[in-house]
């Protein structure tokens, strides 16, 4: 389905404004625009006089990838796009109370002013509004409809926004607040929504979730909520236009991959190290879809891609564990995804290798090192008989070389540790967590010498050191410490996020749920012996915990399902750390909520409707607002939400609209060039790529996110 003009003939056409027509108070502010010859300056006026905080769009199809760079104009309606590529662009104006203008050609080095186009009405208005300001539309069930939940609306919130629907699907834009004639002919909405989560590869999460978990009650609102857009409605609350800081920002977009590509993640740098790999590719993780993993040269503006192979031809994969319970409105009866190696996550190290949260062999099969029995000291500790669903390997650039690294242990999410060892640590293991020693690994070549991981024990008789241990299927005994697993005393369902901490040996982790929670492991002087947590709840308002990091004072930030930020300071805590008493609701005043941008729910307005999925902390002032700057995922806007100075500044990406993301870096590749040699790189991290603006087609998306020190800066 295509959007605006493509989809709605909404759009007004507007004409170009020529530069001897201007008055002479225009003329005079697009000449004191300086630029270079790779730049496009002018100003934007409408009927209503300059317009200030809209988006000026500069695209092309010249080059080998797609090509757009998106600006804000100041406040006397000036712009200025900097550091274009030798190319034809066309360039437009989109912006909150506009409709779309009219696309002009220009070249590198001109000036050109824009005419804005007013909307007409509100509905028009209304079509490029973030997702978030569609999606509060939607009503909420009262407590007795979810009353089954053991959390009842937390759980329920939780599961429709971050931990569930909206955590692979933007929900509000277009697409999805829309119901597609392909799906075909129902007598009622609620019988089309049931049908549409039927649809594709993934069904049954969506049905799990939407049917079996929430009781079919989603059906019911998101029914009624698409019913009244269908008659017109639009949203109750409108958006503020970019102001401050946001109206500095550099928008780059590029692509890559395939149609059906679905891209977790990506990276191009060493997190400890961020001019790792400077003005290098850029390196994806195309988690269920495809083997073909992309590499994109952002120098060149070139897509590649190189093929993972498993070890066993006989893996299952994507089409092993994803079968359709009924044809895709886009792809019909197609299994689009094949992928065996599932990649989730990537990383660079030190020397600029790519490292994977990737599917070695058969997971329900773990070799014999990991087993009861062996002398390997983490299993005779704590056995392991499948690693579902992924190992590790990595990729060298230089030489194509692909490595298998078998594990014991599942991983999800990976990041390096800065020690000697340059261990890397992981995250999806429930039960355990594990580690790799990659100087052993990459010195020896051994698997198993290399590898660890360590149970959840929590110092539970609060004596400082590791003792016989309670499981958790026992009863709590004070004079024992205490094992951690799902379903035991202590709800757990492993780390999600990891996060090697900056101020001394502990790791962290995420743990996903209601209210949900991050936990603390120090590993001591021989893990897995010596290895021991501490666990910390999110307390009220908070809850739904996912992606998490830390910065470099040790302070941890998470994505809220409740629409916050949580900010985790344990030196706040001024109980006991350990004992019987410190088993997760022991340090309430070490939490800090942050209101995430965007209205809240039409019948539930206090929280936000955003549903962040990660936040990262830019420990190394890689974006230009300041080290160890908060940033998270804004899924509902198309962007970004940066917490600076207590408050979030959001940046946005204008076109096209419906970008989502799950996870992002950010690179210096210049330290003396300014913003021009730093920023974040983000890819889009939707399921479903085609519910972008562009409809069916669109390929995944890399944007490079930068911030200048003025909107004119070149």
């Amino acid at each position: 389905m295509k959007f605006l003009a493509k989809s709605t003939g909404l759009i007004l056409i507007s004409t170009l404004l020529i530069l001897a027509g201007c008055d002479a108070s225009i003329d005079g502010a697009e000449k004191a625009i300086k630029i270079d010859s790779d730049d496009i300056a002018g100003v934007v006026t409408s009927a209503n006089g300059p317009e200030a905080g809209v988006w000026v769009i500069a695209e092309t199809d010249d080059l080998e990838t797609r090509f757009s760079k998106s600006v804000v104009t100041d406040d006397q309606g000036r712009y200025l796009v900097p550091d274009l590529p030798e190319a034809s662009y066309s360039l437009w104006v989109r912006g909150y109370g506009l409709a779309d203008s009219a696309k002009v050609d220009a070249a590198p080095g001109s000036h050109l002013d824009l005419t804005a186009v007013v909307a007409p009405d509100a509905a028009t208005a209304a079509l490029v509004y973030p997702a978030a300001y569609w999606y509060s539309m939607i009503e909420v069930p009262s407590e007795e409809e979810v009353a089954h939940l053991d959390y009842g609306l937390d759980e329920y919130l939780a599961w429709v926004k971050n931990l569930g629907c909206a955590s692979c699907h933007q929900l509000g834009n277009l697409y999805t607040r829309t119901l597609p004639e392909t799906l075909g002919e129902f007598e009622t909405s609620h019988a089309a929504w049931v049908r549409r989560t039927q649809s594709g590869q993934a069904a049954f999460i969506m049905i799990r979730q939407a049917a079996a978990q929430l009781r079919g009650v989603p059906y019911k609102y998101l029914s009624e909520w698409t019913d009244r857009i269908a008659a017109g409605a639009i949203p109750h609350v409108q958006p503020e236009r970019p102001a401050g800081i946001e109206r500095n920002a550099v928008i780059t977009v590029r692509d890559w991959s395939k149609p059906t590509g679905y891209m977790h993640d990506l990276s191009g740098t060493d997190r400890r190290d961020p001019t790792v790999n400077a003005y290098g590719p850029l390196y994806g993780a195309p988690e269920h879809s495809t083997d073909d993993f992309p590499i994109l040269d952002p120098v060149n503006n070139t897509s590649t891609s190189f093929f993972a192979p498993v070890r066993d031809e006989d893996t299952p994969g994507a089409l092993d564990y994803f079968s359709m319970m009924a044809p895709s409105p886009h792809w019909g009866p197609d299994q689009i995804w094949d992928s065996k190696a599932n990649a989730h996550n990537p990383m660079l190290d030190q020397d600029g290798r790519v490292w994977y949260t990737v599917t070695v062999r058969d997971p329900a099969n773990n070799p014999d090192f990991c087993l009861e029995g062996s002398d390997h000291p983490s299993a005779q500790a704590f056995p392991t008989n499948k690693s579902i669903a992924r190992h590790l390997a990595y990729y060298e650039p230089d030489t194509g070389e692909y490595v298998f690294v078998d594990t014991c242990f599942a991983t999800h999410h990976l990041q390096f540790a800065e020690d000697e060892n340059n261990t890397l640590w992981t995250s999806g293991s429930g039960d355990v967590v594990g580690w790799l020693d990659t100087n052993m690994f990459l010195e020896t070549g051994d698997e198993a010498a290399s590898q660890g991981w360590t149970a959840m024990i929590l110092d539970y008789n609060g004596n400082g050191q590791r003792d016989a241990y309670t499981e958790p299927d026992e009863e709590a005994n004070p004079d024992l410490d205490m094992r951690i697993s799902g379903g035991g005393q202590i709800a757990n369902y492993g780390f999600y996020a990891v996060m090697p901490s900056p101020v001394d040996d502990s790791v962290w982790g995420s743990t996903t749920g209601v209210p949900g929670s991050i936990t603390r492991l120090d590993p001591g002087e021989n893990p897995p012996a010596t290895a021991l947590i501490e666990r910390y709840n999110v307390p009220e308002p908070g809850f739904g915990v996912r992606g998490a990091d830390i910065d470099l004072n040790g302070v941890v930030w998470v994505s809220l399902g409740s629409g916050h930020m949580g900010e985790f300071d344990r030196s706040k805590c001024t109980g006991p750390l350990n004992g019987p008493e410190a088993t997760g609701d022991h340090c309430p005043e070490g939490w800090t909520f942050h209101d995430l941008p965007g209205p809240g729910f039409v019948n539930y307005p206090d929280y936000s409707v955003e549903a962040s999925y990660y936040t990262w902390v830019d420990q190394h002032d890689t974006f230009g607002l300041g080290a160890n700057t908060p940033i998270a995922t804004g899924n509902q806007f198309d962007g970004l939400h940066a917490l600076v100075d207590g408050e979030f500044v959001t940046l946005s990406v204008p076109y096209p609209m419906g970008f989502f993301t799950k996870g992002f870096e950010g690179r210096i590749d210049d330290p003396d060039a300014g913003w021009k040699g730093r920023g974040l790189w983000v890819p889009s991290g939707d399921r479903t790529p085609w519910h972008k603006e562009d409809g069916d087609g669109s390929l995944p998306l890399v944007v490079h996110f930068q911030v200048r020190p003025d909107p004119l800066a070149k």
